[in-house]
């Protein structure tokens, strides 16, 4: 601020006006040709695809084959089936091993040491091949019968999977129970309740916080993982696309079309999690983002408002 001075004294002189200012964005030339760059790999890649001795019209003409359909309705069960084992023995695992009791705690934390260190892989052979240790299976009075008779394919892939995702859902359980204030039980038990109600009333609901996401990422792998269970004979979607191409001739096209399959059930369940990390996230913040169809109708809506006013 300047001082104007007259014959009446100093007088403060306005400031300068204030100049417009004209923002110029900064060009990212490294965008563009990274842009470039990529789009140009994926031409080349879709047409060495397309120039391939590949017999594309073979996929469309199996993608609804019966026995591919079967392979499919498979993988989805014994998934479900799996994940389910996995999580209720992944509970029980995670609260044994924050258990004050050391023999549990420890029992707890040597099933996880073990099946995370070996392969899923050689677990499902294990389980499939344990007939030449057991002859025979023995529940008496309940159930006897040959191992071999006992153990499908079925049960073996079963067993497998579910047995090696307990053990990685035992570890997230115990992170998601971590994440709970201690407090939170505290107060539960001095209103009277047990150990097991609030496990279930206090505890539990505000871990689920955690518990999903990751547990949504191992669904999703968990249907990948599947494509092992081939080695025990049980028939997913692996097996019969690999038993069509081998009747068909066309053994690299089937693989293309379980990767289509696969791709298509990942993402169904994708979105699934996605609704419901939204559903457990409602307590976390006071305002959800939009969901995509939100910002779809949004958009539309903002459209037509635009283009009712330039129509008027």
């Amino acid at each position: 601020m300047t001082t104007k001075i007259d014959k009446a004294g100093p007088v403060d002189a306005p400031p300068p006006a204030a100049e417009n200012i004209k923002a110029i964005p900064v060009r990212h030339y490294g965008r563009w040709v990274s842009a470039v760059i990529a789009i140009a790999v994926l031409y080349l890649l879709i047409s060495a695809f397309a120039r391939g001795d590949v017999n594309w019209d073979a996929i469309p003409d199996y993608f609804f084959d019966g026995e591919v359909l079967r392979g499919v309705r498979n993988t989805v069960w014994i998934t479900i089936l799996a994940m389910v084992l996995g999580v209720v023995l992944g509970i029980i695992l995670a609260v044994m091993r924050l258990s004050k009791n050391p023999v549990t705690a420890s029992i707890a934390w040597g099933y996880i040491w073990f099946f995370r260190g070996t392969p899923v892989y050689v677990q499902l052979l294990v389980w499939f091949n344990l007939g030449l240790v057991f002859d025979y299976i023995n529940i008496m009075p309940i159930y006897k019968d040959e191992w071999s008779d006992f153990m499908t394919p079925f049960l073996a892939a079963l067993l497998g999977l579910g047995l090696n995702e307990a053990a990685y859902m035992a570890e997230i359980c115990r992170a998601g129970l971590q994440s709970v204030d201690e407090g939170q039980s505290e107060a539960a038990q001095a209103l009277g309740m047990s150990h097991a109600k609030t496990l279930r009333r206090v505890v539990l609901p505000q871990a689920m916080r955690v518990i999903v996401p990751p547990t949504g990422n191992e669904f999703i792998n968990m249907l990948k993982t599947t494509s092992l269970v081939i080695a025990v004979q049980y028939w997913d979607l692996l097996q019969a696309t690999s038993e069509v191409g081998q009747n068909s001739g066309a053994t690299a096209e089937m693989l293309f079309l379980a990767a289509a399959w696969y791709l298509i059930l990942t993402s169904v369940l994708s979105v699934g999690q996605y609704y419901l990390e939204r559903y457990y996230a409602r307590g976390s913040s006071r305002s959800l983002p939009a969901t995509p169809l939100q910002r779809v109708r949004v958009n539309l809506l903002s459209f037509s408002n635009r283009s009712g006013g330039v129509g008027a």
